[in-house]
């Protein structure tokens, strides 16, 4: 059986990197969180499936996180993987153990349990709204700038919301910085989706998703990326200014920097490209210098 963090390791590659630089507590409740959210993503975009079996799929995993139980998401899962709603294996062997997810999202400290499942709750059940806009295969076109903001709040505006309340959680001393935290929350999710979405517009197109309004310039969503950017890291300044632990500083510094760094590849070689990994590892160490000098 793979540990959580194996499967963090499988189904991400940003957040394998960046989640183990938080400490504990939120080290734990950040992997578990994510890998409830990859599930949720894996429902939405289950390529093997029409739009109606991806939408019921989505509302057994929302009444599941309503009464979390590992006997009950043994079941389910087992029912999901009858059919395989994708060919990735990582994402098959993620449903094969979302009841061990479910055990160890049971042992979290209640109110950061809480906090997790609301999240997730709320995830999968607007992308359950956004499948019935899409056609019957699942296939989904954004027509408008507000309608992908739409869409990108719900994959990943969530996101940013679920990591201020943990990190005022677990460190209450930010709640002194936390009206700048929320007021960035949602760019700071928003920007690198919108980064994801621009890399892989083309690999998206050809599987029959199209994420970038037709009828827009590209360079609207292009600005819009770098905007939200820019506000990720006051996000990020924030949580230094609030003298929260450099674990916290590290992994939203890192995964902003990476986003950053990738907007600028694509601006210079256009969709489909990504930074190399050595330049991967010079942002680390300088987001790593620059948490020492927080800190010191």
């Amino acid at each position: 059986m793979p540990s959580t963090q194996e499967l963090l390791a499988k189904t991400s590659r940003t957040f394998a990197l960046a989640i183990p630089f938080l400490p504990d507590p939120t080290q734990t409740t950040v992997r578990l969180a994510y890998l409830l959210f990859r599930v949720a993503d894996t429902l939405e975009d289950a390529e093997a499936w029409p739009r109606h079996r991806r939408m019921e799929g989505l509302a057994q995993f929302a009444e599941l996180l309503h009464a979390p139980s590992a006997t009950a998401a043994q079941h389910l899962s087992q029912d999901w993987l009858v059919s395989a709603p994708t060919s990735n294996a990582a994402y098959l062997e993620l449903l094969a153990e979302l009841p061990q997810i479910l055990t160890e999202l049971a042992a979290l400290e209640a109110g950061a349990r809480q906090i997790v499942v609301l999240h997730a709750i709320r995830t999968s059940e607007g992308m359950r709204k956004i499948l019935a806009q899409s056609d019957e295969q699942g296939r989904l076109s954004i027509t408008t700038l507000k309608k992908l903001r739409s869409y990108c709040y719900v994959v990943a505006g969530i996101v940013g919301e679920l990591l201020t309340e943990l990190f005022v959680h677990d460190a209450p001393a930010l709640a002194a910085v936390g009206r700048t935290l929320r007021a960035n929350e949602r760019a700071f999710g928003e920007g690198l989706q919108l980064v994801n979405i621009l890399k892989d517009e083309k690999v998206d197109a050809e599987a029959g998703r199209t994420y970038m309004p037709r009828g827009l310039a590209r360079q609207a969503v292009v600005r819009l990326a770098w905007a939200d950017l820019r506000r990720a890291r006051l996000y990020v300044a924030a949580l230094k200014r609030g003298g929260a632990p450099s674990g916290f500083f590290l992994f939203t510094a890192l995964a902003a920097e990476l986003a950053h760094a990738t907007m600028a590849k694509l601006e210079s070689a256009g969709a489909g490209a990504k930074i190399a990994r050595d330049e991967v590892f010079a942002i680390l160490a300088r987001v790593q210098r620059a948490s020492f000098t927080a800190t010191s």
